[in-house]
């Protein structure tokens, strides 16, 4: 094999394991050998080949994945909680202070008052705080 063919698979399999196990890691190798692959075109110095991939791995994990962990996280952070609150939920079963149950958006979950008071199966309530899988809600 050629050593263009040899780092476009090493990049290949990589880019298959950081599927496979999405953590950031696994795609910095991934992309620097694909882009090893390409200078091994016209470079055909295994040392210098070797020494450009392991450069360019660490400039990748020191610089693109703290910047891919921080937009995924700032996305993860912005999604599920503030998605409900405010929104207008059906009582599915009798809520109150310590059982009950909500459907929004065709799901169902746990709900609970916050002031103790209990609302009927049917009504509909607004969405004031959720709390791992519990929906706080109050009367609309």
């Amino acid at each position: 094999m050629v050593l263009w063919q040899i780092f476009s698979v090493v990049g290949l399999a990589f880019l298959i394991l950081e599927m496979l196990t999405p953590s950031y890691f696994c795609l910095n190798f991934g992309i620097a050998a694909l882009i090893t692959a390409v200078v091994a075109v016209w470079l055909a110095n295994k040392v210098y080949l070797t020494l450009i991939f392991a450069g360019l791995s660490l400039l990748l994990l020191l610089f693109f994945r703290p910047f891919l962990m921080k937009r995924t996280g700032e996305a993860a952070a912005a999604k599920p909680d503030n998605a409900y609150v405010g929104k207008i939920a059906k009582v599915t079963a009798d809520v109150g202070p310590d059982a009950g149950s909500v459907s929004i958006y065709d799901e169902r979950w746990n709900a609970r008052t916050l002031h103790g008071e209990l609302i009927e199966a049917g009504a509909d309530v607004r969405i004031v705080k959720l709390d791992s899988l519990i929906m706080y809600v109050e009367r609309v």
